[in-house]
């Protein structure tokens, strides 16, 4: 497993979304009140760019008559034929013995935690002022 820095953590602030490609793939970027996710961006379905699809909760029902939206935020929803797929694993709500969307482990980090190696340069006083979103793959 590799660390990618892919971007500032204040370009991804909580309700964004955003791309970044790491290591020849398509990651899509989710933070959803603070929760980030990363999934890969290609819908198992058909292809879709799932970046674009509406982030939302799941529909529940009791009985005829009776619907209410449940668990928002956690539910990704394709543009293109409106499988949806949790967030948080990747796990197809339409087919979920077979179908999944690839998922990331992705955090914060403070960015002094980037620096490390054996490195030998002459060394100059920094100041940290950002934090970071990390995949690793």
């Amino acid at each position: 497993m590799s660390r990618h820095v892919v971007c500032a953590a204040d370009e991804l602030p909580p309700g964004s979304r955003r791309t970044a490609f790491v290591d020849g793939r398509e990651i899509a970027l989710f933070n959803v009140d603070g929760r980030l996710h990363a999934l890969l961006n290609r819908c198992p379905h058909g292809g879709a760019r799932i970046c674009s699809g509406i982030v939302t909760g799941i529909a529940q029902s009791s009985g005829p008559g009776d619907y209410r939206l449940e668990r928002h935020g956690e539910f990704l929803r394709c543009p293109w034929h409106g499988w949806e797929f949790e967030l948080a694993t990747g796990q197809s709500w339409c087919d979920p013995r077979t179908t999944r969307l690839r998922n990331y482990e992705v955090r914060r980090e403070a960015g002094g935690n980037l620096v490390k190696g054996p490195y030998v340069a002459e060394r100059y006083p920094v100041v940290v002022e950002n934090d970071y979103i990390v995949i690793d793959i």
